[in-house]
């Protein structure tokens, strides 16, 4: 079995200077951490803020790119940088981690294919087409006005040449046209790299039945997101009422600004242990996802991708990478083959490499 964990945000922890060659008391993702849970492979995604401009887009991709070459470099006895399955597996063969690139928005392409070649060539391995912000390829979920109705004709470029590529097309983050759009002219399959289910939890984030099926049909897979609010709509409730994520907005911007600064750090910690301490939804939510998407399109088309270090809170009794092997044996309990498990586990979105 291979476990591979498809989306955590981890390069923006490293450029905030986070070593994650050691064990972290707070923080998602280190190497010792991701040992503890049995995670032989992950996805460090690349995620440029929605806010930024192309030209900045592009430059700070360049900035997380090259402190993530820096850490690996430094911890080169613990992982290695890999680009296909047989990469991965030679890996965990060796006892290293895996650790493969993704691009958590398109608009550090700006409008360029050359650049999106350059991507792939230094090793990146799948694109999510957009954030929380509409750019230049499509629109996103989160803005209630399309700017494009779906992809834009550069879009459609896109899809073309990242199909030309063998890069994985990610559509989480993108609105519902966009994704139908997606399926249309892309010749492959694609990916839902860190997606709920919209049936279990009704954010605009989540994936409906139907996106599911099709995503299915298509030969894709849905990596299921470990964040409180797409699993549980109740929990996104009391989040939403108590403030606590949008006061600490304005506390991670100041850690963000200055990262040395220990106060500011200490500070962000403390927003983390606020959330920490709220009533959470179990880590078993995460598999009641997993049934659904499973019963919807089998067991070949579902997978975990965690968003860690990019979410805030995380589920009760899943506070960090060093837990993720509990959500196997959940699945296990409920009833899950080993061929099956190993399939969710990391199966399904190796073979699509």
């Amino acid at each position: 079995m291979f476990v591979l964990d498809s989306h955590c945000d981890t390069p923006s922890q490293i450029h905030r200077l986070r070593n994650i060659g050691v064990w972290n008391e707070h923080g998602h993702v280190d190497f010792p951490k991701m040992k503890k849970g049995g995670v032989d492979g992950v996805f460090f995604a690349l995620y440029i803020p929605p806010a930024l401009g192309p030209d900045a887009a592009t430059s700070y991709a360049m900035e997380l790119m090259a402190d993530l070459s820096d850490t690996m470099d430094a911890c080169s006895s613990q992982a290695v940088l890999v680009t296909s399955r047989e990469e991965a597996l030679a890996a965990q063969a060796k006892g290293l981690i895996a650790v493969f690139l993704g691009l958590e928005n398109g608009s550090a392409i700006r409008k360029s294919l050359p650049l999106l070649r350059l991507y792939r060539k230094m090793g990146v391995r799948y694109m999510t087409l957009a954030h929380s912000a509409h750019n230049d390829i499509c629109d996103s979920c989160s803005p209630t006005q399309p700017r494009w109705g779906g992809l834009s004709p550069f879009g459609r470029e896109v899809v073309a040449e990242m199909n030309r590529l063998d890069m994985l097309i990610d559509v989480s983050h993108i609105s519902d046209a966009a994704f139908y759009d997606v399926l249309k002219y892309s010749e492959k399959p694609v990916v839902a790299t860190h997606s709920c289910c919209r049936a279990l939890a009704g954010h605009k984030r989540n994936m409906s039945d139907e996106m599911i099926c099709a995503l299915a049909e298509k030969g894709g897979v849905i990596q299921i997101n470990f964040y409180p609010v797409f699993l549980d709509d109740g929990f996104a409730a009391r989040l939403s009422a108590s403030g606590i994520e949008a006061r600490g907005e304005a506390v991670e911007a100041e850690f963000i600004g200055d990262p040395s600064d220990p106060a500011k750090r200490a500070a962000w910690y403390a927003v983390e242990d606020e959330l920490a301490a709220m009533e959470r939804p179990s880590y078993k939510r995460i598999a009641d996802h997993i049934d659904h998407a499973v019963s919807l399109v089998g067991p070949e088309h579902v997978g975990l991708g965690s968003d860690f270090d990019g979410i805030s809170v995380t589920p009760s009794g899943m506070e960090d990478i060093s837990h993720f092997s509990i959500i196997l044996d959940e699945l296990a309990r409920r009833g899950y083959s080993d061929s099956d498990i190993g399939k969710i586990a990391g199966g399904n979105f190796l073979n699509l490499l």
